[in-house]
C-alpha cells in the first residue's frame, strides 16, 4: 500500500500525537473502514478504526488520491470510544 504524504496532512496528523509510522501501520493492518458521507463533498472520504503496532486504538480519516492512500486526520481514540469499539469488535482487530 502506498501513502500520499505532504507537510499539510503530516502536520495535521502529528498534532494529535501520532507518527507517520503509526498511521501507516494502523491503516495497513486490519483497520475497519466505512465511508465518511458527511465529509465527502469534494472527494470521497473514509473513516477507519485501527490499532498502532503497540495496540493503541486510533481513529483515522483518509481518501484515495489515484492509487495512493492519503491520510487526512488521525487521533488516538477517547476512552469511551474504546469501550464501544471493544464491545462491538472485541479487544483486537483482525490482522
Amino acid at each position: 500500500m502506498e501513502f500520499d504524504w505532504d507537510d499539510g496532512n503530516r502536520d495535521k496528523c502529528r498534532k494529535h500525537g501520532l507518527t507517520v509510522a503509526e498511521i501507516e501501520y494502523a491503516l495497513s493492518h486490519g483497520a475497519r473502514t466505512a465511508p465518511d458521507v458527511a465529509h465527502s463533498a469534494a472527494e470521497q472520504r473514509f473513516i477507519a478504526i485501527g490499532r498502532t503496532s503497540a495496540g493503541r486504538p486510533v481513529f483515522l480519516a483518509y481518501c484515495w488520491r489515484g492509487a495512493k492512500l492519503r491520510p487526512v486526520n488521525a487521533r488516538y481514540m477517547h476512552a469511551r470510544e474504546v469501550v464501544r469499539y471493544e464491545q462491538a469488535f472485541g479487544t483486537e482487530t483482525d490482522e
